[in-house]
């Protein structure tokens, strides 16, 4: 089975962490991501750029608008991701609870089952 373990970022919170703690969060993904390539487990990875790098578009009236990011207006987004593929929910909670964040006070990794996936060699393009 396919999951998406996706890592939300709250400014407040790692902004009060200290520089040592947001280090050990940053190094352990090296760690996870190891143990995750041994097992066999990784799909593929993403940390995404700040939001002041983001914009939403949207088509309005058959012309597209483009409005400042992240999303509407929210305290929290999306960090990145890990896309891995396990025997079952549980593994992937517990992979999940492996991830620097998750140990993180205020964030978290949200799981959620991938019901469609595809890459290039499934739609038959090089």
């Amino acid at each position: 089975m396919k999951f998406m373990l996706i890592m939300h970022m709250n400014p407040r919170i790692w902004d009060a962490l200290t520089e040592d703690e947001r280090n050990a969060v940053m190094s352990g993904h090296g760690a996870f991501m190891a143990t995750i390539q041994e097992s066999g487990e990784m799909l593929g990875t993403a940390a995404l750029a700040d939001t002041s790098e983001s914009v939403v578009v949207g088509v309005r009236n058959g012309v597209p608008a483009v409005t400042d990011g992240p999303y509407l207006e929210a305290k929290e987004y999306l960090g990145g991701y890990y896309l891995v593929e396990c025997e079952n929910r549980e593994r992937a909670l517990e992979l999940a609870g492996m991830i620097p964040d998750a140990g993180v006070e205020g964030l978290g990794i949200e799981v959620r089952p991938v019901v469609f996936s595809s890459d290039r060699a499934d739609l038959g393009t090089p």
